[in-house]
């Protein structure tokens, strides 16, 4: 319902400290990337969780718009993120969305985090967001 160019309009107005990029949103899925630096790693030069977790709430949020419009007052519930293999550092993480579910009321998903140039997933996210009712969803930004 919302297209690329849309949500990343809305996410750059509304939440201008994020450093994901929007590659791809639609048919129920989105793809998003972060260019990892220095403040991405934690000891032992790996990119760290807290990051990784971003960039697949990021996905989520962007392939929930996608599906259902620009609702900004659609939250995450809940994030779950299973920590498969060691990110390389100084690589993009990619994240692709698939949305699962999309119902009126909530909308889960899981979302495949890679290493840029790297087949296996670095991890797995299965995250669920609230949508709130017609009536108190809010279409536009500040």
């Amino acid at each position: 319902m919302a297209s690329r160019e849309e949500i990343a309009g809305f996410i750059a107005a509304e939440f201008p400290q994020t450093r994901v990029v929007i590659e791809d949103v639609g048919d129920r899925g989105a793809t998003v990337s972060l260019e990892t630096g220095e403040a991405d790693l934690r000891p032992g030069g790996t990119v760290s969780g807290p990051t990784l977790m971003a960039v697949a709430d990021v996905a989520l949020y962007v392939a929930v718009l996608g599906a259902i419009g620009i609702v900004p007052l659609a939250v995450t519930t809940s994030l779950t993120i299973n920590f498969l293999r060691k990110p390389e550092s100084h690589k993009r993480v990619i994240g692709k969305c698939a949305l699962m579910k999309v119902g009126r009321s909530l909308v889960m998903g899981e979302v495949a985090l890679y290493s840029e140039g790297v087949a296996d997933p670095v991890a797995h996210v299965v995250g669920t967001y609230s949508v709130p009712p017609s009536g108190a969803r809010q279409t536009g930004s500040r």
